[in-house]
């Protein structure tokens, strides 16, 4: 019988963790709740390690090594735990209504499907999915003034929603769930990247092995936007860090030349630069 299990990542926000704790703790379909705490510096662990139970498992990293080490931390420890199981990843600002909507996420992993993530709400919009984007489309993303509308090409319109399932090059890293077979198989999420593009670079790693994504179009869940990161990371730091992450996705699984490359440096640095003006000008430029 396949087992589910949920990891939880905490950085410096024990009280948003906590809420989802309190959220999920009594879900009979969760055989495990696993939170690993990617060495806090507010003290978080001391709080979490109050909620531990047989069920509820927190564990310590020894460093914050980034977002990707954390989830292989828990992906690991409920690997080695259960001979089969699933694993629904899921940043702590998400609010889940339904026990059910957990349990139909692991229902639809398949041969074929290794990933299964819900109907997002977050900013009163939805968030199901996009396509995996070109080496082109990545140097698009960095324009300014114009990045969005690339971004929304990139996006499946709403009539592809149709069904029950609907297969997607990539799945929101907010909240999903995939087979533990699977990610054995493809080596866990790759740690090169502190955050940002786990998404995409699981999704190219699965490709690899003929597994696909896909969204539940009757699951919806709330994502409280970046409650954490926002905390945690200055607009500016955030930016470079989204930047290095996509700079590596493009170069190790978009086998991008050096030529598109150095484009892609060029677009990125001068939305940068404009950045760096945007916040000097509305007093964002703090350490």
């Amino acid at each position: 019988m396949t087992k589910l299990g949920i990891v939880i990542i905490n950085y410096n926000d024990y009280k948003t963790t906590i809420e989802l704790l309190n959220n999920i703790k009594n879900y009979k379909c969760l055989d495990s709740i696993v939170v690993v705490d990617n060495h806090s510096t507010d003290n978080s662990i001391k709080y979490l390690k109050e909620y531990e139970n047989k069920k509820i498992s927190v564990l310590e990293a020894s460093e914050n090594k980034g977002y990707a080490s954390g989830l292989n931390i828990g992906a690991k420890y409920l690997n080695e735990k259960y001979k089969k199981c699933n694993i629904i990843f899921s940043n702590s600002d998400i609010i889940i209504s339904k026990e059910e909507d957990l349990k139909k996420l692991s229902d639809d992993i398949n041969d074929s499907i290794a990933v299964v993530g819900p109907t997002i709400v977050e900013n009163r919009k939805l968030n199901r999915g996009w396509k995996m984007p070109t080496i082109k489309e990545e140097i698009k993303f960095n324009l300014p003034l114009i990045s969005r509308k690339y971004r929304k090409d990139n996006l499946y319109k709403d009539d592809y929603y149709q069904g029950d399932i609907s297969k997607v090059g990539v799945v929101s890293g907010c909240i999903f769930c995939v087979s533990g077979e699977a990610l054995k198989k493809v080596d866990y999420f790759d740690e090169a990247t502190f955050l940002y593009y786990e998404e995409q670079i699981l999704a190219k790693k699965l490709e690899k092995i003929n597994l696909y994504e896909a969204v539940d179009n009757n699951v919806v869940v709330i994502h409280n936007h970046s409650v954490t990161i926002d905390k945690n990371v200055n607009k500016i730091n955030k930016y470079k860090i989204l930047k290095t992450s996509q700079e590596y996705f493009v170069k190790e699984y978009l086998n991008a030349t050096d030529n598109e490359l150095k484009k892609l440096n060029f677009t990125k640095n001068l939305s940068l630069f404009l950045l760096y003006i945007r916040c000097f000008f509305k007093g964002g430029l703090k350490k």
